[in-house]
């Protein structure tokens, strides 16, 4: 006799996609951690904590946007996002202005120097990755082209803020 569900057991479907899922969550996670050890140890220069690239990502996706979008977009507390917006003012990163669809609230922005910090970023990422991919079989590239569209399904899924 098999055990019932209850709590802390999956159902049936959970448990036939669990191994997937759980080889999933640790590549990602070691993809992740990976890459933001290689970033800082070949590119020294690159020291923007992981919340405010994700903040710059943000804006450049939804801006102008208030505090509080942001907040709920990052699925942060509002003083969290005031205050690494606060630091990231101070670095000149981004901006604050009067919402022009309320003129009581004040909208975020990047900066010039914002987009270039971010680009930067991306740039750096992309060589580490295409340094990583070359030293791939052709097999083992071929594979990662071909699950490429599943993983992006698989995030927008995750994303509430995405309508796929």
């Amino acid at each position: 006799m098999s055990p019932q569900p209850g709590p802390g057991r999956p159902t049936a479907p959970q448990a036939a996609g669990a191994p997937d899922a759980r080889l999933l969550t640790e590549a990602v996670t070691r993809l992740r951690r990976a890459l933001r050890s290689s970033i800082r140890t070949d590119y020294p220069w690159e020291t923007l904590p992981m919340a405010q690239v994700e903040l710059l990502q943000t804006l450049a996706e939804h801006a102008p946007a208030r505090v509080g979008d942001i907040a709920a977009r990052q699925r942060l507390a509002v003083s969290t996002v005031s205050g690494l917006i606060g630091q990231m003012m101070t670095a000149g990163l981004v901006t604050r202005t009067v919402d022009p669809r309320d003129r009581r609230a004040s909208a975020v922005t990047l900066t010039d120097a914002g987009r270039d910090q971010l680009a930067a970023w991306n740039d750096a990422h992309e060589r580490r990755l295409c340094e990583a991919l070359r030293s791939l079989t052709e097999e083992d590239r071929s594979a990662l082209r071909t699950a490429l569209p599943a993983l992006l399904h698989i995030a927008d899924l995750l994303d509430p803020d995405r309508t796929s």
